[in-house]
């Protein structure tokens, strides 16, 4: 008798767990056609537009206006997450109106945003200034740090020797 409503409360938490990253009101409203190069080719052909972006977190800043946080673009998997790799579009900023903290939103987080593109700003890269797409947030989700090799469990890897000289730390 216990065990359909165990199933019905469960059934959410496991759903949760497997859901994009981002709300589904606010994915329904976003544009899906709109890629990352499209949006930084034009700008202002998007103005407006709710989008989902991605990447890794270059700067965060606090300013009175909220926080603005300058994220080098990567691609999204299938939930919504960042693709870890090398690859990347570019960068653009994401301005939060409520204030975040730094070190929370610290260099080399993964996040991925929903917002609406409201144009471009400057921002100098080295000696060379750039034009990034700005977007105002209005969902964000911080993905958890990736853990270090070394905490994975040794088992996943297929090439795994617990015999080898490497000892018990894997270098």
């Amino acid at each position: 008798m216990h065990i359909p409503s165990l199933l019905i409360i469960a059934l959410p938490v496991l759903l949760q767990g497997c859901s994009y990253a981002i709300s589904s009101d606010v994915a329904r409203t976003a544009d899906r056609t709109a890629a990352f190069e499209r949006i930084q080719a034009d700008p202002p052909a998007f103005k407006g537009k709710t989008v989902i972006l991605g990447g890794v977190i270059d700067r965060t800043r606090n300013s009175k206006a909220g926080t603005l946080i300058e994220i080098v673009q990567k691609e999204l998997d299938y939930w919504g997450k960042p693709v870890r790799t090398d690859r990347t579009g570019g960068r653009f900023l994401v301005m939060q109106p409520r204030h975040l903290d730094p070190l929370v939103y610290a260099p080399g987080r993964a996040i991925t945003v929903a917002g609406e593109v409201t144009g471009t700003e400057e921002r100098s890269l080295s000696d060379a200034a750039a034009l990034y797409p700005l977007i105002i947030a209005r969902e964000i989700k911080l993905w958890p740090p990736e853990k270090a090799g070394w905490e994975k469990p040794p088992f996943l890897d297929p090439l795994y020797d617990r015999d080898a000289p490497q000892g018990k730390f894997g270098y």
